[in-house]
């Protein structure tokens, strides 16, 4: 029996806390996990915790979420039943995004307006193609026009659980903190735009 289960976020960053007071909705972040175990969670996300714009394809760990002093965090988890099929479109996904070094993240679609830019996600891009894939529901949008809110409402059905998740210690999580200075976050954030900018008049 293949499963997979699509977990809602609510992320401590201060990013996090931003959002939820411009959208109005508690949780921030979305990721996919392929067992209950929920010790990796794939998605598109930042690499570094004080980079915001080193972004791209993420296998996230707990303490990723619960990081510093903050011991658990909040969660909204889903369970989908995936045919076999379906199952294995989903491990192909995953793996192109994985593997593809042109993958960038798509951080226009997430902050301005919805947009599909080539061989671009974020978390819920890469999580709305994902349940696309599963071939359980029939998105109400295109899926990179899906948004948290949207992602919530179709899978209710599927709800499995909802409630604090512990951290847990991984093994690159010092490495995940590194802090860097003003210039470095300035010009990876120009990079990355330009880099998006230019993928949407030329590809």
């Amino acid at each position: 029996m293949n499963k997979i289960y699509v977990v809602l976020i609510k992320a401590h960053t201060g990013l996090g806390s931003i959002a939820r007071k411009l959208k109005g909705f508690e949780y921030t972040h979305v990721a996919v996990c392929l067992d209950d175990k929920f010790q990796d969670f794939y998605t598109f996300s930042r690499r570094k915790h004080y980079l915001p714009a080193d972004s791209g394809f993420m296998v996230e760990k707990r303490d990723y979420y619960a990081f510093g002093e903050h011991q658990d965090f909040k969660t909204r988890v889903f369970e989908m039943v995936v045919p076999d099929e379906n199952y294995s479109k989903i491990l192909s996904f995953i793996e192109e995004c994985r593997s593809d070094e042109e993958m960038l993240f798509n951080v226009i679609s997430m902050v301005f307006m919805p947009c599909e830019i080539y061989k671009s996600h974020n978390c819920m891009t890469f999580t709305a193609k994902i349940i696309e894939l599963s071939g359980l529901i029939n998105l109400p949008k295109v899926y990179y026009k899906m948004r948290l809110k949207d992602i919530d409402s179709v899978l209710r059905p599927y709800v499995y659980s909802e409630g604090l998740m512990d951290r847990q210690p991984s093994a690159h999580y010092d490495e995940y903190m590194q802090k860097y200075n003003i210039v470095t976050k300035v010009v990876r954030t120009v990079k990355l735009f330009g880099r998006l900018v230019g993928r949407m008049f030329t590809k």
